[in-house]
């Protein structure tokens, strides 16, 4: 059974720093492009940074040179470090593949506020 699970959240002020991350099971993360994407209330899901088989990656312009997506494929896991974080940022975030191919996990809460 495949399955998803996003960890690394919490409340942070802004300026602040989190590290996610999205442990796989049952699929192996280094044969997808994989994604984080975020929801903020009222908003619909949108991809926030990709990262393909190769180590390639792109950012949302929102989160450009504040963001960095990596993988782990030993550990078949995928990371987001977050830096100079806003209160825009605030949502909660998912990872899947770049096509969004799998069940989307619980995801992990990000609030950044003072």
């Amino acid at each position: 059974q495949v399955q998803l699970v996003e960890s690394g959240g919490g409340l942070v002020q802004p300026g602040g720093s989190l590290r996610l991350s999205c442990a796989a099971s049952g699929i192996p993360l280094r044969l997808n492009g994989m994604g984080w994407y975020r929801q903020a209330p009222g908003k619909q899901r949108e991809l926030v940074a990709r990262i393909s088989t190769t180590g390639s990656t792109n950012y949302a312009d929102s989160v450009k040179g504040r963001f960095t997506i990596s993988r782990d494929n030993a550990k078949n896991t995928v990371y987001l470090q977050m830096n100079s974080l806003k209160p825009e940022d605030t949502a909660v975030y998912y990872c899947n593949t770049a096509t969004m191919a799998l069940t989307w996990g619980q995801g992990t809460q990000v609030t950044v506020s003072s």
